[in-house]
């Protein structure tokens, strides 16, 4: 592809392809469409045995790190050997040292190991990187940027925010050019810890409407009255602690006995056997069917058939939370009413009682309460439903999204990732190995 913008830059994932994170996938492809000259470099091989219909059309080459250092010593010596001699190295290292201090962890070392091969096998001809999630990935990409003197800027979403250390994320943003966040609620956190605020740009990623083309009607449109005509529940959503399902299920053994449900469940995770055993011991065992990760296409036919679409977020004990869940707006996209809670960017979405509802997380009662309204009244999520379509489709494409992203980048680039008097000189580098 032809780089119109005439810059070449590194985008660091932690995986790749992922299906969890088809909204980085479909930032990636709308910025090559733009005319961006994208290199995908990826901490770890992907673990998913689908992918999405996106990842085929991407055109960026992918390069692996080394997931485990131990797993390649001769590259990861050899790449040492390569960039000891550079003028960032003795900088990058003691940034490294730093942070060691203050997180021993084998995560810390392997980051640092990661930088090093990626500082000593990135291609020539990128000028810049750019990191998605503040985690992990921003510090292989600090740790190189320092190393090969090239600037770095950040994509950041959720997770990556709420479990990082303000120590961490201070100083990361220091030395950043700009930090895109896709919820005004995550925004507003990081300006709180930037000595900068003006660096964090609320850039809402929204959803590529082409893919989610306008719902049909619908002919069935069940109030729970009618057992062989349940109310069609659905959650998108990996089993994982922050999407509350645990919660769910207990507000679905709430449900009083003459309205008449079914909840089905689209996705993986570590948690789904122990959701699954609770489920038995509430005996809503017949009422529930488990998917699995599915594809999109058949994900977007389950938003069509269903007639709610439950994501009840929490906060975890250990920080972790959603952003603004993609699965949100595209059920949304589908004119199927969405019920959830305030937490994070949901309430930035949802307006409670307008175009969805939202009630307090960990309260199955209230969460039972809410969804019995919605089972017995097919006309209110009619309603829902149509206004949150409109709200979506007028306020969260993807397209702005990527406007404002290629402005970003069109700018001259930002220093290096140490401060401006610790800025190293770029030396060539020979490409990464292990591409896609």
């Amino acid at each position: 592809m032809s780089n119109r913008m005439g810059k070449a830059i590194a985008f660091v994932l932690k995986g790749y392809p992922r299906l969890s994170e088809t909204f980085i996938a479909q930032e990636i492809r709308g910025l090559e469409l733009q005319g961006l000259d994208i290199r995908i470099v990826s901490l770890r091989k992907p673990y998913d045995a689908t992918s999405h219909p996106i990842h085929e059309e991407i055109e960026a080459p992918v390069s692996y790190l080394p997931e485990y250092l131990h797993d390649a010593p001769l590259r990861v010596l050899a790449a040492w050997w390569k960039v000891r001699g550079r003028p960032g190295y003795r900088t990058a290292l003691k940034h490294w040292l730093r942070d060691l201090k203050r997180d021993v962890s084998r995560n810390r070392i392997r980051r640092f190991g990661q930088a090093l091969v990626m500082a000593a096998e990135l291609p020539a001809d990128v000028e810049r990187l750019h990191a998605h999630f503040i985690h992990t990935p921003a510090s292989v990409t600090r740790y190189a940027s320092v190393i090969t003197g090239l600037p770095w800027t950040c994509s950041a979403h959720a997770k990556d925010i709420w479990t990082s250390p303000d120590w961490e994320l201070e100083e990361k943003m220091s030395s950043t050019g700009w930090v895109s966040v896709c919820t005004q609620y995550g925004a507003e956190h990081l300006r709180t810890l930037s000595a900068v605020p003006e660096k964090v740009r609320l850039i809402y990623h929204g959803i590529d409407l082409a893919r989610f083309s306008n719902p049909g009607t619908g002919a069935s449109k069940p109030d729970g009255s009618v057992a062989t005509d349940p109310v069609q529940l659905i959650t998108v959503g990996r089993a994982v602690q922050k999407k509350g399902i645990d919660t769910l299920l207990d507000a679905l053994a709430m449900l009083p006995p003459d309205v008449h449900w079914h909840w089905t469940h689209i996705g993986g995770g570590e948690l789904l056997p122990k959701l699954k055993r609770q489920a038995e011991g509430l005996k809503l065992g017949n009422r529930i069917s488990w998917k699995g990760a599915l594809s999109q296409t058949d994900v977007i036919e389950h938003y069509r058939s269903s007639d709610v679409f439950v994501l009840p977020c929490r906060i975890a004990p250990n920080g972790d939370r959603d952003g603004l869940p993609n699965v949100l707006m595209e059920a949304q996209s589908q004119a199927l009413t969405c019920l959830s809670t305030p937490v994070s960017g949901v309430p930035e979405l949802i307006v409670d009682g307008e175009t969805g509802v939202l009630v307090p997380p960990d309260k199955p009662g209230d969460l039972a309460q809410a969804l019995g309204r919605l089972c017995r009244n097919p006309d209110l999520r009619t309603q829902l439903g149509k206004a949150a379509e409109n709200r979506v489709r007028s306020e969260f494409s993807y397209e702005g999204g990527i406007d404002a992203l290629l402005k970003l980048f069109a700018d001259e680039p930002p220093s290096a990732g140490g401060s401006p008097s610790e800025t190293p000189g770029r030396t060539q580098a020979e490409p990464l190995r292990g591409a896609a």
